[in-house]
């Protein structure tokens, strides 16, 4: 049949459906769709619906005069628009019902084989021209054809409004993109991700849709460091009222559960790779929702090799994750942190092998990294030591991580150490010698030393240890400064040359000897002491032919014997077995011997 023939014949149905309305005509035909009834004429309906004209054109018994369509595109509101185009009836089309009526057009067989301008034509027109001709009236249209599927992917609407908003964004963030390409090594360091308008008009999306578009929009051009604000807008709106920072795991719907954990799945393997793509805070928010909502290994462990690239940017509540168990163990998931840890090492041992600074950032870490992790991770091991539950093999193995080279002094160890040893008062001594072997007494501040001396916590072979190394330091510094005539190499880059006090060597230096006196007092009164208790046949078999029990007054001790001269007030802990009889003081002298010559690293 010709152009002009169904032209004509589109007319004269037209015209046949107004004079129906006008002499109001009983109907012949009752449908039954969307579960509301339509009283209407074949006549219309026949003219332009080719699935209806098969219904009632087909030889059978049953009655024509009655047709279900259970399962219409959008419903009953949907099929009345159809059956009014189908009367010649205007209403308007717009991006709130286009979605629905080319389906619809497309079920019902609405196309040009059976009427000239049918609503399959129609609608094709307005999306081309109208509805897909700007972003967020493609984003509009992708979001309520969600609703339309399969039918929506038969016709391809979904497509064509994916390609349509890859195109469009890529044209709206062309001048961000350049941005980034010229100054690539700068957003590597100093990242500025930018938030485009449309990106908010995106989370509406379903997240299968929602990857389609940002994949569409990736082989469009669109560089996939841009794709971190988008990635981060969506998974707040998506994962919001998830309690992944409580400190235990409450029961959410199995089905809510189940969507919110493929939403984070496939945010991860989307997340883009160049480093400082997205923030530390936001790699923990979505490895606290990976472990609360139980995701796949792959995912957290994605997650976890993400935020040891970054370690260094992160602050100490990036790294506390509630441990979400209902089994009463630790507060915080200390395994996690561990192998976020041990992959940093990794890294630094890779950068290291391999001298190279990457461009992408994938290896290679900021200046000063090392230091400022170490410093972390000791604020780490303090914040979990006050946790009774923490047993000692997963204090030391988080310690062990930490390098020795990241750490100037030993203070933030030490006080870790102190932390955990006041919170676990029921520690053997073995365990205790353990922990605190995990820090360098000689590295020591003169404050911790001081706090180290009259600390009753720790071991007393930490403590006379400490005393040793502090003893030994002051001497060093003594005998420098008188060696050098007064003069020390660093002093001179501190000092301010308009300051009126020019000598601050000498008074150093003065303190430095109260100092020592003192400690010398202390030691004396402490062996004083000893003497009134012990008995002095046990100390003459004690003590070595020729010791002096008092250090000259002209002479610095040998270090042998400021190693043994050298005790706290705890001394007493070394003989748990003194008693009025000479047997058991002797039984108990036996073995603090070895204990004194013990060596802590």
């Amino acid at each position: 049949m010709s152009s002009k023939k169904k032209e004509l014949l589109s007319t004269a149905m037209k015209r046949t459906s107004e004079w129906i309305f006008s002499q109001e005509i009983p109907s012949d035909i009752t449908i039954h769709a969307g579960g509301a009834s339509f009283s209407l004429h074949k006549f219309p309906l026949v003219s332009k619906c080719g699935f209806i004209r098969k219904l009632v054109s087909e030889p059978s018994d049953a009655d024509t005069s009655v047709i279900e369509i259970p399962d219409v595109p959008g419903g009953a509101e949907a099929f009345e628009l159809a059956a009014k185009f189908c009367y010649g009836i205007n209403f308007e089309i717009s991006t709130e019902n286009i979605a629905t009526l080319r389906c619809l057009a497309e079920y019902l067989q609405m196309t040009e084989d059976y009427a000239v301008g049918n609503l399959v034509g129609r609608t094709e027109a307005y999306l081309n021209e109208v509805a897909l001709k700007s972003l967020a009236g493609a984003i509009k249209v992708l979001h309520l054809s969600e609703n339309l599927l399969p039918i929506a992917e038969k016709v391809k609407l979904v497509s064509h409004c994916i390609d349509a908003i890859a195109l469009m964004a890529c044209k709206e963030s062309q001048f961000c993109i350049s941005s980034n390409e010229a100054l690539t090594s700068s957003t590597v360091s100093q990242p500025k991700p930018v938030v485009d308008w449309w990106a908010e008009d995106l989370t509406v999306l379903r997240i299968d849709i929602f990857q389609r578009v940002l994949i569409a929009m990736i082989a469009r051009g669109f560089k996939s460091y841009a794709l971190g604000p988008i990635l981060m807008l969506y998974a707040q709106k998506s994962l919001r009222g998830l309690d992944a920072f409580g400190k235990g795991r409450k029961k959410i719907e199995p089905q809510q559960e189940h969507e919110k954990r493929v939403v984070l799945e496939t945010i991860v393997s989307l997340l883009p790779r160049e480093r400082n793509a997205m923030s530390v805070s936001f790699l923990s928010m979505l490895l606290r929702s990976a472990i609360y909502l139980e995701t796949t290994v792959a995912c957290r462990l994605d997650l976890e090799k993400r935020m040891a690239l970054q370690l260094g940017q992160a602050v100490l509540d990036d790294l506390l994750i509630p441990a979400y168990s209902f089994t009463g163990d630790t507060l915080f998931d200390v395994d996690t942190v561990q192998r976020i840890m041990m992959n940093y090492l990794d890294l630094e041992m890779d950068r290291r092998s391999l001298d190279y600074n990457a461009v992408d950032g994938c290896i290679s870490p900021l200046p000063n990294d090392l230091e400022r992790v170490g410093k972390l991770m000791e604020n780490y091991l303090a914040e979990i030591a006050s946790d009774r539950n923490l047993p000692v093999s997963k204090f030391i193995g988080i310690a062990e991580l930490i390098p020795e080279q990241s750490r100037a002094t030993e203070d933030g160890m030490y006080r870790a150490i102190d932390i955990y040893l006041k919170a676990h008062p029921a520690l053997s001594e073995m365990e205790r010698k353990k922990v605190c072997s995990l820090m360098d007494c000689q590295k020591l501040s003169r404050e911790a030393c001081a706090h180290a001396a009259q600390n009753d916590r720790l071991p007393v072979q930490t403590v006379v240890q400490v005393l040793y190394y502090e003893q030994q330091r002051l001497r060093d510094v003594m005998s420098g400064n008188l060696s050098s005539g007064g003069e020390s190499p660093a002093i001179p880059s501190k000092i301010n040359v308009y300051s009126t006090d020019i000598h601050p060597v000498p008074d150093e230096l003065s303190s430095l000897k109260r100092e020592n006196e003192d400690l010398k007092l202390e030691l004396a009164k402490m062996k004083m002491r000893m003497k009134e208790i012990e008995k002095p046949s046990h100390i003459s078999t004690l003590r070595s032919p020729g010791s002096n029990p008092m250090p000259s007054a002209g002479k610095p001790p040998l270090p042998r014997k400021s190693l043994i001269g050298s005790v706290s007030k705890k001394l007493g802990k070394l003989y748990p077995f003194i008693r009025t009889d000479g047997d058991a003081l002797s039984k108990g002298r036996a073995k603090p011997a070895k204990d004194r010559r013990h060596s802590i690293s």
